[in-house]
C-alpha cells in the first residue's frame, strides 16, 4: 500500500474514532492542550500527527494502538 494511502486510512480510523467517542474536533484539542484548529488540521492532512500525538489520541478515543495501524 502507498505511503499516502496508508496515511489516509490511519486518518479516517482517527476521525472515526473520535466521533464513536462523542467528541468535537475542539474538546479534543483542549483535551490535548493545544489550540483549537489542532485535530482539525491533523484530520484534514494538512498537519501530521507524531507518534506521541498518536498515543495521546489512542488514550482519549480509549483504542488500542492497533485499532490506527492496522
Amino acid at each position: 500500500m502507498p505511503i499516502q494511502e496508508a496515511y489516509d486510512a490511519v486518518l479516517e480510523r482517527l476521525i472515526t474514532a473520535r466521533r464513536q467517542a462523542n467528541l468535537t474536533q475542539r474538546e479534543v484539542s483542549a483535551l490535548m492542550d493545544r489550540p483549537h484548529t489542532f485535530l482539525s488540521k491533523c484530520e484534514s492532512g494538512e498537519r501530521s500527527i507524531d507518534v506521541v500525538e498518536l498515543l495521546q489520541l489512542a488514550g482519549i478515543y480509549k483504542k488500542p494502538i492497533s485499532y490506527f495501524l492496522r
